[in-house]
């Protein structure tokens, strides 16, 4: 089976895609009218949680439930993207479906409003620290109300790192191998653990199947957003590359989470600075390990220099993409032409 044109077909799909995020992101007004894929799954999760998810079940019986749920959650928006694009392949021609399948699936991948969230964090420190409170409050789980202007700088920069790999980089490799199907299945899985995949007496059984999936699924986005730093840094006066692989090197694997410490170690020793270290949930400290060597004093300077690293890196990424899709579209057509 030659599965050149399938792959051909989803990278330039791709290339649509981050493009058409990049430009225009995901239209506020579409949101008030339709909402959000994400809004749409986390919907489902919530009615799959309230439905099946009982207090008085056993640990076992949570489990169980909790691995049907989270089937449920990662194959049924995959389904209807699925059917929705053999509908407009069938009735669209293929430049005009693959147009069609970009713009509708870059909905999926956050590029832009990671940047414009992050951004008002940045914006937001100029006017005080309440201000910087209340615009990282929008973007982090832990009490805003404990962080002095430094772990607000440092909570929105982790926040911008980490989202790099699950927002942007994962659901465009995943788009990359499934198309748009694959993206929502990536995009699903990625919700439901946001919901339910945290430890806690209510989620710790039911949410484990989503949690250790969604874990699998981000193993190799989260090297890749790593190397895009890296590559990104290479390329930007005052950053550190060699930093960067190293701190990577030793540091990522130490983070509390086996994804999330890649593309956070790569950008603190790209930007000389001290990332995650202890942190309050709701009043509760958590007591992590430091990443990076530099100052843990992060300033607002340092949060500009991030999303500048951060947007050079999505060009990096673009740069990557669009040579891949020059590639598979040319050996798709040398396999064509007779010999």
């Amino acid at each position: 089976m030659n599965i050149l044109p399938f792959l051909a077909r989803n990278v330039a799909t791709t290339c649509v895609a981050a493009a058409c995020d990049a430009i225009a992101g995901y239209p506020q007004w579409l949101v008030r009218r339709i909402g959000h894929p994400v809004m749409w799954t986390g919907w489902l999760t919530d009615v799959l949680d309230r439905r099946m998810n009982h207090d008085t079940d056993c640990d076992r019986s949570r489990h169980r439930k909790g691995f049907f749920a989270a089937f449920v959650i990662a194959t049924v928006p995959c389904g209807c993207v699925a059917l929705l694009q053999g509908a407009a392949s069938r009735r669209l021609a293929p430049p005009f479906a693959l147009l069609a399948g970009g713009i509708a699936a870059s909905s999926l991948i956050a590029q832009r409003s990671l940047w414009e969230h992050v951004h008002a964090v940045s914006t937001a420190a100029r006017d005080g620290l309440p201000q910087a409170r209340d615009a990282v409050s929008h973007i982090v789980g832990r009490d805003p109300a404990q962080l002095d202007e430094a772990g607000v700088m440092r909570a929105a920069m982790e926040t911008l790192a980490e989202n790099f790999s699950d927002g942007v980089v994962a659901p465009l490799l995943w788009m990359v191998i499934g198309g748009p199907a694959g993206a929502a299945f990536y995009k699903s899985v990625n919700t439901a653990d946001s919901m339910i995949g945290h430890r806690t007496p209510r989620h710790d059984r039911f949410g484990h199947a989503a949690a250790r999936l969604d874990d699998l699924i981000n193993l190799p986005a989260s090297r890749l957003s790593a190397l895009w730093i890296i590559l990104a840094a290479v390329t930007m006066p005052g950053m550190d590359a060699r930093g960067a692989w190293r701190i990577v090197r030793r540091d990522a694997r130490r983070h509390r989470s086996p994804n999330a410490g890649w593309p956070e170690a790569a950008m603190a020793g790209a930007l000389g600075v001290r990332l995650s270290g202890p942190r309050s949930y709701h009043g509760v400290v958590s007591h992590e390990p430091w990443v990076g060597d530099g100052s843990a004093r992060v300033t607002p300077r340092d949060l500009e220099r991030a999303l500048a690293l951060y947007h050079r890196a999505c060009m990096v990424q673009g740069v990557i993409l669009i040579t891949l899709a020059l590639m598979t579209r040319r050996a798709w057509r040398k396999g064509k032409s007779p010999s």
